[in-house]
């Protein structure tokens, strides 16, 4: 299985360099944090998120000790979300980078422990884990973590790491998520019926440009727990209105579908589209790109003996600017028979001068290995999560060097890992606001959906034959093919004059006499599904963009910049999956396999073609993807820069209001707010409490007072609006109902 097939290279790397105390705390709070994600629901947005906070809690409980870096949230304002600041002092009898360790323990401890608690393994195995950890690097850790004063934190290295994890705490509730509602969708609405990807067909689609939701009899979701039947909502569609971190208003467009604003950032503009508009080329760009869907699917066949030669030799090395410019370039770019793309490969080793051993495999190994290794179903830390475990591997490579852009002398661990890992969650959470931004606003459909609707219409490639219709799937010989009468398959059914399509094939019996043991095989077209788990088939959002393209580009950009090479440590990175003991919903591969990279850029443009041939993607979702995620990875890094030469110095709140008010956040075990008004009037007073859907908690009417008392028992956590309204003036301020 692949997750035993990780916990084994983990052992390898704690032997091969140590126990976990050997390594930073940073790195083992970041290792602690990956594994919380594997352990928790497969949402890509949320945990590119939580990688990014907790990244920058650690950062900032480092840079609050240094005097030449700038921190990114002590000090300074989201979003009109302020965090008082008033600096820091070593303690005496403690070093520097003990006080570093410290704050940034309790920071990570508190952080995760509050992002983490309805995690599936949160009661059992991982909280229990946390507290180990930071008992380990803490040993006078208190009973309770979070009994700090904010009064203290300038001199106390625990009370600061504890004060910045509530404070992100708190603006994690005002920052678009929807943190208090479980990151639910406010508005958003799907255009289609749920599709039954075990049964045939779609369920009547009514648009074919549009996500259509999966039900299931059961679905399994990353915990690797059933859910029972189950359709899965979509995930993050209205993640454009999150607080990104490098992006700005130059990036942005605010965009309106069904009555409500979407925030596009980097909008790439609209994808190819389904329609019958005469001279149009769309319809013909649509059904080029999910047929290659479909004809990369029938290359998961071990017995098809093709043989490919998978070393850097063969693979990657693709300039950036040959990439396709327009959809008519998409042909000339991938190999739509053979699979694959235009790899130029490299005549020899570039840091080493020699050149790579050739590794010739089967090509459906190779294909379904790569489905399965870049797959951000169950037993994954997600794809950003994938690119931390990327960045860590580079750095247990005994040939590297911890040198920031690649000069001067190496850093200390410590350094390295929080300003790393800063860098790169900045720049996948930003890929997580660009991409479902564009996901939620285009909301476009995923292959599974537009072939078997293609399907379900008819062949498109000639009105003489039957079962026509020019929005049907395009006929090709040995691939697409209409059903005969005599055909086999109608043994399961009346199929006669449908579309049948060679493909991998989820395991069941289609026809009476079909070999079960064939893992491609002729099937209707209307019962097509991807290379996934029939438990899981297809990420719950909407396609285009592809976020596995964007996150792993933008994360190639983040290690090339931040390394100061193109290349893994001695010009290869390598991943090995062991024969039958890799693939885990059929045996594979039929023997060892390595995947094998130069650049960090060819394993994210791998990474692209798997999803492909995974089945979740076409084309167009993977290019506007490259393109957006090496933009974001320059400028996240850009940006993050400035912080690490301080640059960015922190702000001081001003304010002219009449009230001042507190604790804010309001604190579960406190749960009184206190209103002080400032310069006493005895104009009437209307005091409301709403909340951020704009419903009414709360209203009393009061003249002269010169404070007020307000209970929020039974108030969710979240943010709230308290407003105070007079005949001469009207001030709200934000409040925060913290755990």
């Amino acid at each position: 299985m692949k997750l035993q097939l990780r916990s084994i290279i983990t052992l390898l790397l704690i032997l091969l360099h140590g126990t976990a105390l050997a390594q930073s705390v940073a790195r083992q709070w970041n290792e602690l944090l990956l594994e919380s994600i594997r352990n928790d629901q497969a949402r890509p947005t949320v945990h590119a998120r939580n990688l990014f906070h907790i990244s920058a809690a650690m950062y900032d409980a480092w840079a609050a000790y240094e005097t030449s870096a700038s921190t990114y949230f002590l000090g300074h304002e989201h979003r009109g979300f302020y965090i008082s600041y008033e600096g820091t002092n070593i303690p005496s009898g403690m070093t520097q980078k003990e006080a570093q360790e410290i704050a940034l323990s309790y920071a990570a401890h508190r952080l995760i422990t509050h992002r983490f608690k309805n995690s599936p393994a949160a009661s059992t195995t991982l909280q229990r884990r946390y507290d180990q950890l930071l008992s380990q690097i803490d040993s006078s850790n208190p009973n309770n973590l979070e009994d700090y004063s904010t009064e203290s934190y300038t001199t106390d290295p625990h009370d600061l790491g504890n004060y910045i994890a509530e404070q992100i705490i708190a603006h994690g509730l005002n920052d678009g998520s929807n943190e208090a509602h479980n990151y639910a969708c406010r508005f958003y609405e799907t255009a289609n019926p749920a599709m039954f990807p075990d049964g045939y067909g779609t369920n009547r689609i009514a648009d074919p440009n549009r996500w259509q939701p999966l039900s299931f009899d059961e679905f399994v979701g990353q915990s690797g727990l059933s859910e029972g039947a189950s359709t899965p909502k979509f995930v993050g569609p209205e993640w454009g209105q999150v607080i990104p971190f490098s992006l700005d208003e130059s990036d942005l467009n605010i965009k309106r579908r069904d009555g409500h604003e979407y925030l596009v950032y980097m909008d790439p503009g609209n994808p190819t589209y389904l329609n019958l508009a005469p001279d149009d080329t769309a319809l013909q760009n649509y059904q080029w790109g999910f047929g290659l869907v479909a004809q990369w699917s029938s290359h998961h066949d071990p017995t098809d003996s093709v043989r490919w030669d998978i070393s850097p030799n063969s693979i990657g090395n693709i300039p950036l600017d040959q990439l396709p410019k327009t959809l008519a370039d998409y042909p000339g770019f991938y190999d739509f028979e053979n699979g694959g793309d235009i790899s130029q490969g490299y005549s020899t080793n570039p840091v080493t001068g020699l050149p790579y051993e050739t590794q010739t495999v089967l090509r459906a190994d190779y294909t379904r290995v790569l489905a399965e290794f870049w797959a951000d179903g169950p037993d994954s830390e997600t794809p950003p999560g994938h690119w931390f475990v990327l960045l860590n591997h580079v750095n247990d490579h005994p040939d590297f060097e911890r040198k920031y852009k690649g000069e001067d002398q190496p850093m200390d661990a410590l350094e390295w890992n929080v300003k790393s890992y800063f860098a790169l969650g900045g720049a996948m959470h930003d890929v997580a606001v660009t991409a479902w931004g564009i996901k939620g606003y285009y909301d476009y459909i995923r292959p599974i959906s537009a072939i078997r609707s293609m399907a379900e219409r008819g062949q498109s490639s000639d009105a003489s034959l039957p079962n026509y219709h020019p929005a049907g799937i395009p006929l090709i010989p040995d691939q697409v093919e209409i059903i005969a009468a005599s055909d086999p398959i109608n043994q399961f059914g009346n199929f006669e004059n449908e579309i049948k399509i060679k493909a991998w094939k989820v395991p069941g019996n289609y026809y009476e006499g079909a070999d079960e043991t064939k893992r491609v095989d002729w099937i209707p077209a209307t019962r097509w599904q991807p290379y996934q788990r029939p438990s899981f088939v297809t990420p719950p959002f909407a396609g285009y963009v592809s976020g596995h393209s964007t996150f792993s580009r933008a994360a190639a950009e983040i290690l090339s910049l931040l390394t100061g090479s193109e290349y893994f440590p001695g010009g290869m990175g390598e991943f090995v999956a062991r024969k039958d003991n890799f693939l885990v919903f059929e045996t594979g591969p039929s023997e060892d396999l390595t995947l094998q990279w130069a650049r960090y850029q060819d394993a994210s443009d791998q990474c692209s073609l798997s999803r492909i041939w995974g089945g979740i993607h076409p084309p167009v979702d993977d290019i506007a993807g490259r393109r957006i995620g090496y933009r974001i990875g320059h400028q996240a890094f850009a940006f993050a820069e400035r912080y690490f030469n301080g640059e960015i110095p922190t702000e001081e709140q001003t304010s002219s209001s009449r009230i001042s008010y507190g604790p804010n956040p309001v604190r579960s075990s406190d749960r009184v707010l206190t209103v002080y008004f400032e310069h006493p009037d005895e104009l009437q007073k209307t005091i409301s409490l709403y909340d951020t859907y704009g419903n009414t908690i709360m209203t009393q009417k009061k003249d002269y007072i010169q404070s007020l008392t307000l209970r929020t028992d039974g108030l969710t956590e979240g943010v709230y609006i308290l407003a105070i309204a007079t005949s001469d003036y009207t001030e709200k301020v934000k409040l925060v109902i913290a755990p």
